[in-house]
């Protein structure tokens, strides 16, 4: 070899203990790193779990629709955190957001799961923003307005979103096309996206769900179904009175059809805790109304009901 091709070939390589593709200028994240950008996210979360959670242990009818005007507001509007089926497609294949980049999402999964299982379908009831959204048309809606489905047709029609997640599911896994989400998940049709059947067709459903309470969550909503599923398996129950197996006041008053009879339906309670403020009301529950024509005394509080 020539002095010219030694001297050429040396400049070439790179001495040992060199790099030669940059490897060494990348700088591992630290966790501050990648919390920085997402702890406002983070906080604000956790501080609407928390009024949530005040709200719901409290029994708080005040505290529950400021958390569902916030739902609306920030859940829905700001930051679209919602629970979608678009995230039980992802479990099936396992294809999950990476974990470090996307804390807030993964929180807001986790507290689903959990409060599910502890509480029933907590998240329907007080988190995601549509249910929320729903649930504010019932007090400003005229009472005259409202149509209530006969029995047969309500328990008939509380299946139906059973069978929407499953044929979507099942239409996932055989055509691997995730878009199928904005056919049954209304907040999505807010989309830029939308076409004009699509918006013509959340128009119709927003109506429906004017004259018809909680339509979509009721009778529609496949993540509301496979919250429902995941609570009835866990076995949770509300206490109730032992005159609650005669009185019907619960079962008029829930918007949710989840009381029939002296029985809370797992899968159709949303923890609004509408039965639960009336039968620890002393002055409206038949329970208390018996105690006192009995000479009993009344506690002080009656927040602990037997059941």
């Amino acid at each position: 070899m020539s002095r010219a091709a030694a001297c050429l070939f040396a400049v070439a390589l790179p001495a040992a203990g060199q790099d030669p593709w940059g490897f060494d200028d990348e700088v591992a994240e630290s966790w501050g790193d990648l919390l920085r950008p997402q702890a406002l996210d983070l906080a604000l979360l956790a501080g609407f779990v928390a009024l949530a959670l005040i709200g719901f242990f409290r029994k708080s009818a005040r505290l529950k629709y400021v958390t569902l005007a916030i739902a609306v507001g920030y859940m829905g509007f700001v930051k679209s955190h919602l629970i979608s089926v678009v995230n039980i497609f992802g479990l099936i294949e396992w294809n999950l957001p990476i974990v470090k980049y996307n804390l807030t999402w993964y929180l807001l999964a986790l507290f689903t799961v959990l409060s599910t299982v502890l509480w029933g379908r907590f998240y329907c009831g007080r988190i995601c923003a549509f249910g929320a959204l729903t649930q504010l048309l019932d007090l400003v809606v005229p009472a005259r307005l409202r149509v209530e489905l006969p029995a047969r047709i309500e328990r008939r029609a509380a299946p139906v979103k059973y069978v929407v997640l499953a044929a979507t599911v099942i239409y996932f896994i055989e055509t691997d096309d995730m878009a199928v989400y904005r056919f049954v998940e209304p907040f999505w049709m807010f989309g830029r996206s939308g076409t004009t059947g699509m918006w013509i067709a959340l128009g119709a459903l927003l109506l429906a769900t004017v004259l018809v309470s909680n339509l979509y969550c009721r009778y529609l909503c496949p993540v509301g179904a496979a919250l429902g599923l995941l609570s009835n398996l866990t076995g949770f129950r509300i206490k109730r009175w032992p005159e609650c197996r005669t009185c019907t006041i619960c079962e008029k008053t829930c918007q949710w059809g989840a009381i029939r009879g002296p029985r809370i339906l797992a899968t159709e309670c949303v923890r609004c805790d509408d039965c639960e403020r009336l039968y620890r009301d002393t002055q409206k529950c038949p329970h208390w109304i018996i105690k006192r024509r009995q000479g009993d005394r009344l506690p002080v509080s009656a927040a602990a009901p037997i059941g």
